[in-house]
């Protein structure tokens, strides 16, 4: 029974990614932040299927420290799926929180890099598989997206230079890089539901769950196959055009 660690369980495409790949047969080791939503999460899956642990993915002793915890049974970690990660704020980067920036950097890019180094050993030794969230934001710039879009690309680059360093190991390394999902990100994001409700209002967005089969399907492909990258968008969303400021 392979063996799949899911950051960032506790809501959204990772809470549905667990019960994707528990009811697909997965080991689950299920990570984050609010213990209590692991504990709701935990009790509605068997027992022997996933294994939570609560911790921040920027504290890296926390981190490690609850890894060196985990049953035997829930070790052999197969794939790692890094979808911890946020936006915050919506401002121009003149008028931006610079606190902002700095917990989107240090969440969606540094926890993210420090989480994957820490596994490659064991990945490489069972020749496991990454699977990292990025975003549409990594590929198309919008107004407001200054420091979030950034680390997405940086996701986006990450996972490719990955693939070219870990050539010859067996290890499969995939970015996944969703368009409009339903979640709690917008509300994270905004801190309003209204302006959440109101974005995705008429869209017929995609939902965690989605993204979630998407995952599963990439970490069951056969071993000598690797998705590189992988870009979803609900059909009503599309490019925009180029902004354009006249002056006068």
């Amino acid at each position: 029974m392979p063996t799949a660690l899911i950051t960032g369980a506790t809501a959204g495409i990772g809470e549905a990614a667990v019960r994707a790949f528990a009811a697909a047969g997965w080991r689950v080791v299920a990570t984050g932040r609010r213990k209590e939503r692991l504990d709701a999460l935990a009790t509605t899956i068997s027992e022997n299927r996933v294994h939570t642990l609560a911790f921040d993915v920027r504290d890296e002793a926390a981190r490690d420290a609850a890894l060196h915890s985990l049953p035997e049974e829930f070790r052999g970690i197969d794939l790692l799926i890094n979808n911890a990660g946020l936006a915050l704020g919506l401002e121009p980067a003149q008028k931006a929180s610079l606190s902002n920036w700095t917990t989107m950097i240090d969440t969606n890019i540094t926890a993210l890099v420090s989480m994957t180094h820490k596994l490659l050993p064991l990945l490489v030794e069972r020749k496991g598989a990454i699977i990292n969230l990025s975003s549409v934001a990594a590929n198309y710039p919008y107004p407001g997206g200054n420091v979030y879009g950034a680390t997405k690309s940086f996701v986006r680059q990450f996972s490719l230079n990955l693939r070219s360093d870990l050539i010859g190991t067996g290890v499969r390394v995939t970015s996944i890089e969703p368009g409009m999902v339903e979640t709690e990100f917008t509300l994270v994001r905004t801190g309003s539901q209204e302006a959440s409700d109101k974005l995705y209002s008429g869209v017929n967005p995609m939902t965690a769950e989605d993204i979630a089969r998407t995952m599963l399907w990439v970490a069951e492909q056969p071993a000598h196959l690797n998705i590189n990258s992988l870009e979803l968008m609900p059909v009503n969303q599309a490019w925009s055009p180029f902004l354009v400021h006249r002056e006068g």
